[in-house]
């Protein structure tokens, strides 16, 4: 079995990002130069299937309004993980996280939690061959 630091997961999550892997609604404003635009939830449930932990989800808001909802993960170990929290601009609140059940089907976002998966794995395990990867424990 192996074992990828969370340093291998970002690096292979944030190589995998594209427009494809955007949910739908955010594609039209996704920019290579801002890659986590629109990929907080399919990329929390990557981090949920190879970390485990709680998936969270928070109220964004501009100005006390709420514009967005916002995804992201806790570990076991109750730590915070974020991967998409870039997106946000200074006038962009994040409220606290509260815990969600995961979603049996990630819905309308089937394809591109599927995809960004998809390519994360091949580049976690691209990576063991060569050895960036933590030791198996």
């Amino acid at each position: 079995m192996t074992a990828w630091t969370i340093n291998d997961i970002e690096r292979a999550i944030r190589s995998s990002w594209g427009a494809d892997t955007c949910a739908p609604e955010d594609q039209a404003q996704w920019r290579p130069e801002h890659p986590a635009h629109g990929q907080c939830r399919a990329t929390a449930l990557v981090v949920h299937d190879l970390l485990g932990g709680e998936l969270l989800m928070g109220e964004v808001s501009v100005g006390g309004v709420r514009t967005d909802l916002h995804w992201w993960n806790r570990s076991a170990a109750g730590t915070e993980i974020d991967m998409t929290r870039s997106r946000f601009g200074p006038d962009e609140l994040v409220g606290p996280g509260r815990p969600v059940a995961r979603p049996q089907r990630p819905g309308r976002l089937q394809a591109q939690y599927q995809l960004l998966r998809r390519r994360v794995l091949a580049r976690l395990e691209a990576g063991s061959v060569d050895g960036r990867h933590a030791a198996a424990a």
